[in-house]
């Protein structure tokens, strides 16, 4: 996990927000970075979710450098498909074919975004799936303004069970079906970009 910021165990639902710091300022997490934020790999001991989501057989020739699995529906995917050249939709299902695949979970900064975000990496950490490089969580903000603590406090949760944490704020030119590339997408794009090249 990033610095010292205390996080509760992301495998499990919180019943109310993380506890106390122990005195320790927390630290907010960083938007557009790709400094890790938690496992880079699948744990032992990783219970199963409650919900997961499909595993699918992609009909593609040559696979992207890394598919955009939008973890419930509208949670931005289509957006950051033109906002993002490089990766595609992986339409809702974890993409399985002959060698590993870059995936990045998408969500909405929602409490039910975050809730199927969190069911997810449960699921790619407990080795429900397998074959998946997962590069992290890009989180799209479900509305304008600053996000309530609650939700807020959820995210850094839910960072600490990816390997890495994008955030995207609200896009107004999205809403109105406008091509829009905002400069955090321009950060993700170098990002990903790095990530993906070859070893």
């Amino acid at each position: 996990m990033a610095g010292d910021v205390p996080v509760s165990n992301p495998w499990l639902r919180p019943s109310s927000r993380p506890g106390s710091t122990n005195g320790k300022p927390q630290q907010s997490v960083q938007s557009a970075s790709a400094d890790l934020t938690g496992p880079t790999a699948p744990q032992r001991g990783i219970p199963h979710p409650e919900r997961t989501l499909p595993v699918a057989r992609p009909e593609v020739g040559e696979g992207p450098a890394w598919w955009w699995l939008g973890v419930h529906g509208g949670a931005g995917v289509s957006a950051l498909e033109q906002a993002v050249p490089g990766g595609r939709d992986a339409e809702r299902a974890w993409p399985v074919a002959a060698g590993a695949q870059r995936v990045v979970l998408v969500a909405r900064s929602s409490a039910h975004g975050l809730d199927a975000a969190q069911n997810a990496a449960q699921q790619w950490a407990s080795r429900m799936v397998t074959g998946i490089d997962l590069l992290g969580l890009v989180v799209v903000a479900d509305a304008p303004g600053r996000r309530p603590r609650a939700l807020r406090d959820r995210v850094r949760l839910v960072s600490g069970a990816v390997p890495r944490l994008w955030e995207i704020p609200w896009v107004e030119p999205w809403r109105l079906g406008e091509p829009h590339l905002p400069k955090e997408c321009a950060s993700l794009g170098r990002d990903l970009s790095r990530l993906t090249q070859p070893a």
